[in-house]
């Protein structure tokens, strides 16, 4: 019993110390790209102009819808099935993943067919985004990303099982640089959206190559064994529901403002949603390439520790969150008119509204546990009240007071699903109220941050 209780103990310091690392090298590398992609947008904003930023959203939007509603949790089955390190469990899912890029690349070329006819007769509502007449051509092109990151090596899901973030950060890194360094190139010597596109692809295509001559781990080769098979589809089945719904609740605000208002105002709005972006995706990343790794370690080792371990992992998540909120609502206009040229500076009122939304990230360390636990189908009950919630709020707002209610909408949304949350969390005990309350006045302490910036820096 004590040989047991000293195994414990060990497996928990060696977890510690992995989760530390893990934690500091994805922030790290994520810290490094944001200030990347901030320099390059503050470049590329000054050499193009809005219209081509609002094409390029539309483009990433239906790509990433693409990706999302063919996924099937490939990365969250390796990490958290027990045959994670089993070379045919990986060499299928690899298998399966390079259908599926192929399956993206053409329906991607579909998706740019549809929007020239829809041009060509005049369904596309006239000034939008949508009736831009350079996006289908974009929309084709980009649409290779996704065949070139079907290929990604398996290494990349290894080493995420294993906390070993460490060489997956530098590959990220290295792939924006690359990226960066050939839309820059670019730009400066033709000032087009092609810039952006060829950086697009550039960065992926750096990723894919690194990913495979770059990490240790299982090599890859052309797989598909039917029990493997079974296993991804029976854990992914609900992950693509939720995959489908996670899409739809994340760029609905794009799909359909890019109809409801003109290029100009749209390409505003996704400067304040990249910088918004920013601040949710490092949160974002710590759960899924952290703290999910982590919970599902501690669900297959000693489930008995899974609530001590989340709320540790809570700790951090919601500090950021609640600072980075309580900062953005003091800093977000003055930022946008130090930042960027009087075209953009409506930009900082969008950003101030988005920021409330960041109250809500903690909550989606819940929805990781549920996932640990085996139990994916919650997730999918939670994101669909999100949804329904934004397809009501944000048409709703737009209705009754414009853009700024539409937007308004789109907060709101985030939070109707917390109680759904919150009760799954109470039945499956990783529910504390004290802890999760204890956080909130970190809110008054990033405003009071923003206030003390704003008198110090010549904003």
């Amino acid at each position: 019993m004590v040989d047991s209780d000293n195994s414990s103990t060990q497996t928990q310091k060696t977890l510690k110390h992995r989760v530390i690392s893990a934690g500091m090298w994805s922030l790290g590398g994520y810290a490094f790209s944001m200030v990347m992609r901030f320099g390059s947008n503050l470049i590329m904003t000054r050499l193009l102009v809005p219209e081509m930023f609002g094409i390029m959203s539309i483009t990433n939007t239906i790509m990433i819808g693409l990706t999302m509603f063919s996924d099937i949790g490939l990365r969250q089955n390796v990490v958290q099935s027990v045959r994670g390190s089993d070379s045919a469990f990986l060499n299928t899912a690899w298998t399966i993943q390079i259908y599926r890029g192929v399956g993206l690349w053409l329906a991607g070329l579909a998706i740019a067919l549809a929007i020239w006819l829809a041009q060509l007769s005049n369904l596309a509502p006239a000034g939008s985004t949508y009736a831009d007449r350079n996006l289908p051509i974009i929309v084709a092109v980009v649409s290779i990303v996704s065949l070139i990151a079907g290929f990604d090596s398996t290494k990349l899901y290894e080493a995420n099982r294993n906390l070993l973030l460490k060489a997956v950060s530098k590959i990220d890194v290295a792939s924006q640089l690359a990226g960066l360094f050939v839309m820059l190139l670019w730009a400066i010597n033709q000032r087009s959206i092609w810039a952006l596109v060829a950086g697009n692809i550039t960065g992926i295509l750096v990723r894919t190559v690194s990913s495979h001559w770059w990490l240790d781990g299982t090599p890859n080769r052309w797989k598909l064994e039917p029990g493997a098979v079974r296993e991804i589809v029976h854990f992914g089945r609900w992950l693509f529901i939720s995959s489908i719904l996670a899409f739809l609740v994340s760029n609905s605000d794009r799909i359909i403002l890019g109809g409801l208002v003109d290029t100009s105002t749209f390409g505003i709005y996704a400067i304040a949603v990249l910088i918004y972006g920013s601040f949710e995706q490092v949160l974002v990343k710590v759960i899924s390439e952290v703290s999910f790794p982590a919970l599902s370690e501690v669900v297959r080792l000693r489930r008995a520790d899974l609530k001590k371990n989340y709320y540790r992992i809570f700790a951090v998540v919601a500090s950021f969150a609640y600072f980075s909120c309580g900062m953005l609502l003091s800093l977000a206009k003055p930022l946008i008119a130090f930042l960027y040229d009087s075209r953009y500076q409506q930009a900082g009122g969008m950003l101030q509204i988005l920021s409330v939304g960041l109250l809500t990230i903690p909550f989606r360390l819940a929805t990781d546990c549920f996932l640990a636990l085996g139990v994916p189908q919650l997730l999918s009950y939670t994101i669909s009240i999100r949804l329904v919630s934004l397809l009501t709020l944000m048409p709703m707002g737009f209705y009754f007071f414009g853009f700024y209610g539409a937007l308004w909408g789109i907060v709101l949304s985030n939070f109707l699903f917390l109680p759904l949350v919150l009760s799954y969390a109470a039945h499956h005990d990783v529910l504390d109220i004290r802890k999760e309350l204890a956080f909130l006045p970190i809110i008054l302490v990033g405003f009071a941050a923003g206030e003390l910036f704003r008198f110090v820096l010549p904003f």
